[in-house]
């Protein structure tokens, strides 16, 4: 199984969330990963957030980091490029799409082209339509 590893997924496995236990098991299953930074970028804004409005202690914040850490060092991560941004002005099945999210489907659409058999693992019901539209296989 090879996925592309949306924010939503990776926030769920590292937050404990219900959905977070079967997002760590497909993490830890899969062949490969592919990410866009994006999702560093959008987890480690979360992380702040919660710290600051104290629903995360920084203990756990800086637990979470290193969790984040060790797995996304063996992730493929593609940068927001080009070929991406250009993809994000265009429009996507289901609209309307917020900006990050379009990212995300772009980015998604870039590595379909390099590797058809890739998977989206995402929680958002928004990305996970538009890839279905798209011809992507959604997980879980």
């Amino acid at each position: 199984m090879i996925l592309y590893a949306e924010s939503s997924a990776v926030l769920a496995w590292l937050l404990g969330e219900r959905d977070g236990v079967k997002a760590r098991e497909l993490l830890a299953q899969a062949k490969a990963v592919f990410a866009s930074r994006l999702v560093i970028a959008e987890v480690e804004r979360a992380l702040v957030r919660l710290e600051a409005g104290s629903e995360l202690q920084r203990a756990d914040a800086v637990i979470r980091r290193q969790a984040l850490a060790r797995a996304s060092g063996h992730w493929l991560r593609f940068t927001i490029d080009d070929a991406v941004l250009r993809r994000v002005g265009q429009p996507f099945p289901v609209e309307p799409v917020r900006t990050l999210d379009a990212i995300h489907l772009a980015t998604l659409l870039e590595v379909v082209s390099h590797e058809p058999r890739v998977s989206l693992l995402s929680f958002d019901r928004r990305i996970r339509d538009n890839a279905t539209r798209l011809g992507v296989a959604v997980m879980p």
